[in-house]
């Protein structure tokens, strides 16, 4: 299992998304993404695109303005 961090800072709606979408696509079953996003509307997409994927949000956390996702792949 691999773990891949994603420096989405300063993208705004709707790229943090499709880039985690696309990262997910390549990911084998356990991998984990860290995806740091300063778009607010990242809160409500990303687990939006999770509940469609059937991927798996571990946790979100917030601080300084980043949102950190740690997204568990299917």
């Amino acid at each position: 299992m691999t773990e891949t961090v994603m420096n989405l800072r300063g993208l705004k709606c709707p790229l943090p998304t499709l880039r985690v979408k696309k990262k997910l696509s390549g990911l084998q079953s356990g991998d984990l993404i860290v995806a740091e996003c300063t778009d607010p509307l990242a809160a409500i997409d990303i687990p939006n695109l999770l509940r469609q994927t059937g991927d798996t949000l571990e946790d979100k956390a917030e601080a300084n303005g980043v949102m950190t996702f740690r997204i568990r792949k299917k």
